[in-house]
């Protein structure tokens, strides 16, 4: 098991500079968001400085074409050495549409599709076969050889998928080669609704869950002191709120029996009633989504909480931290490291 910082896309030399640190530091890799910056360009920073693994986690699909994104990645596993993952996700209606101005029905099957689109236009600039892929939302069928980026010495990258829902994550499991597990998740909601689900799309695909790589996010709340641990956990308690506001996500709290949390977190943020939060979100539920130890614990309690069940922790304030405070941040690091040299094999 591996351990990730999950940070923004940033303007570039400072990616680079957060790069450094985090391989110093003894993480694994970076999980690259998409926001307000893009994820594919702070990655291609990071590999010209790191030997860090690197994965969008996650890009936004739709609005570009599968032409476009297979470029980018296929450029990136070529810099990297192999060392990129693609992860795409559908966002939400509402930015799809009225940000990127681009279709986002069906999102599941459109995404599914999307993957296909993908390992075609791979297979052609491998030099494999002719492009040719028709489907209900894209179809092409022209790569003249100046306008294709040609073989590369390492495999296409993996292509995982961001899901939340039985169905995605079945899907995931049959067309993708990995997933990227919500950052609101409890060790319930892994082991009644993902592994299951990983499962069921595997077998339809005919082989093992154990082939996939499975991103799962954690809220870390550390400090060896309960005045260090309390302002991350407010921080966490209030992203966790953010979050579960969303009606997609309620379901989460009725597997903890907590039925009726999702409308009253969004009446308590509509309202900005922000002192409701932690009667909402009490440290009894809170404590399924988050980790919290002491710096000297934080690599059991990773283990402890996720082996057997995530191929990558992404460590969801990393990025934050390092903002905030460099030297947790390398204690983050130092966490990453152990966890690794515990869980996987010697070489």
């Amino acid at each position: 098991m591996k351990v990730d910082a999950l940070v923004n896309a940033q303007p570039l030399r400072r990616f680079q500079e957060i790069a450094r640190d985090a391989e110093a530091a003894g993480f694994a890799g970076l999980t690259i968001t998409e926001a307000g910056r893009t994820a594919y360009l702070s990655a291609a920073a990071a590999a010209l400085v790191t030997e860090l693994d690197l994965a969008t986690g996650v890009a936004v699909a739709f609005p570009r074409s599968p032409m476009i994104t297979a470029s980018n990645a296929w450029e990136l596993a070529d810099v990297s050495g192999g060392r990129f993952r693609l992860g795409l996700g559908t966002q939400v209606r509402a930015h799809i549409e009225r940000r990127y101005a681009a279709e986002f029905d069906p999102p599941g099957p459109r995404l599914r599709e999307y993957v296909e689109a993908l390992r075609a236009i791979f297979r052609a600039f491998a030099g494999e076969e002719r492009l040719r892929f028709e489907g209900e939302h894209w179809s092409m069928d022209l790569l003249p050889r100046e306008w294709s980026p040609g073989p590369i010495t390492v495999p296409a990258p993996p292509i995982d998928i961001a899901a939340v829902n039985p169905w995605m994550l079945r899907m995931a499991a049959e067309v993708a080669d990995g997933v990227h597990i919500h950052p609101l998740n409890t060790p319930t909601y892994l082991e009644r609704t993902v592994g299951p689900s990983l499962a069921a799309g595997a077998a339809k695909a005919g082989r093992s869950p154990d082939e996939l790589t499975v991103h799962v996010p954690a809220f870390t709340v550390v400090g060896d002191t309960e005045e260090e641990r309390a302002p991350r956990r407010e921080a966490a308690r209030f992203q966790i709120a953010f979050y579960g506001s969303t009606p997609n996500y309620a379901y989460l709290f009725e597997q903890l029996d907590r039925e009726g949390t999702t409308p009253r977190l969004q009446a308590a943020l509509k309202a900005k009633d922000l002192g409701a939060i932690p009667e909402i979100l009490d440290d009894e539920v809170l404590a399924h989504f988050t980790v919290e130890s002491t710096w000297d614990g934080l690599a059991d309690a990773i283990v402890d909480r996720y082996e057997g069940t995530a191929s990558r922790v992404v460590l969801d304030f990393a990025g934050r931290t390092w903002d905030e405070d460099r030297t947790a941040f390398a204690r983050m690091g130092e966490a990453a490291r152990d966890v690794h040299r515990r869980t996987e094999p010697a070489a």
